[in-house]
């Protein structure tokens, strides 16, 4: 799973980790529904989860919009507002679970959330 995160708004790590912990949870009830032998297989390998970063909204709008094309398990999360920016802001993406050689056809490029 990768989790891509937006730079411009600047969050708290802990606002952060939030928002890549709904975007991963989501993106798991996802593939409960929809491809449960793949979550299976992605849970006894270890569930690795691989954070990037992208610069802008259009950005992640498109990293979002390129993985539902590829029909990739993925999720925009849109904060609620209640604590640090304003409600509807859309904050991360998370795709897969999936095999690594498809996700990374989407986010290969994108570098590493340091």
């Amino acid at each position: 799973m990768v989790l891509v995160t937006r730079q411009d708004l600047k969050l708290s790590k802990g606002k952060l980790a939030a928002q890549c912990a709904h975007a991963g949870a989501e993106c798991v009830l996802k593939a409960k529904r929809s491809s449960p032998k793949l979550l299976d297989q992605y849970l006894r390998r270890g569930a690795r989860k691989i954070v990037c970063k992208v610069p802008d909204l259009v950005s992640l709008k498109q990293t979002h919009s390129r993985a539902k094309k590829a029909g990739l398990v993925c999720h925009l999360v849109t904060d609620a507002g209640h604590t640090e920016i304003p409600p509807g802001t859309e904050t991360v993406v998370g795709i897969g679970p999936g095999t690594r050689k498809e996700i990374d056809k989407i986010t290969g490029d994108l570098p590493l959330l340091s």
